[in-house]
């Protein structure tokens, strides 16, 4: 099995489609995030991750995703999600993983996405200061 993609994103829906054919409607994805507030503080990003399982794979598995603060495997863990899938062999099938971060510094974390023990997928998520709402509303 293989990870198609994998996104930070604000909304995630299914539609049917005709054949029948399945939608995978996905808005506002996004690589960095202004914290709610200044730090420390938590935020709760969601992360797609669509997978893949040749005809020729059995359809069960596990998606292990890693929040890390760097790329690195050593680098330290802010959080880990185990979530285990089956997926019909020559199909798609997708998991919405919500990590829970508590962020000390505003910096770039990892969220590091494998299937079962196959390698690592990175995907990066900046995070920046907060924004300041009376500058926003002065400049309207």
């Amino acid at each position: 099995m293989q990870i198609v993609s994998a996104l930070f994103v604000e909304n995630f829906a299914l539609r049917q489609a005709a054949g029948p054919s399945t939608r995978i409607d996905l808005t506002g994805a996004f690589f960095s995030i202004a914290a709610p507030s200044p730090v420390p503080v938590t935020i709760d990003p969601h992360l797609v991750v669509l997978i893949y399982c040749p005809p020729t794979e059995i359809g069960n598995s596990v998606l292990e995703v890693v929040f890390r603060t760097g790329p690195s495997n050593d680098d330290d863990q802010l959080a880990r999600n185990l979530s285990p899938f089956t997926v019909e062999p020559g199909k798609f099938t997708y998991r919405l993983v919500r990590g829970e971060l508590l962020i000390d510094r505003y910096y770039q974390v990892f969220a590091h996405c494998r299937i079962g023990t196959g390698q690592w997928h990175l995907v990066p998520l900046t995070i920046l200061p907060p924004v300041d709402e009376t500058l926003n509303k002065a400049e309207d």
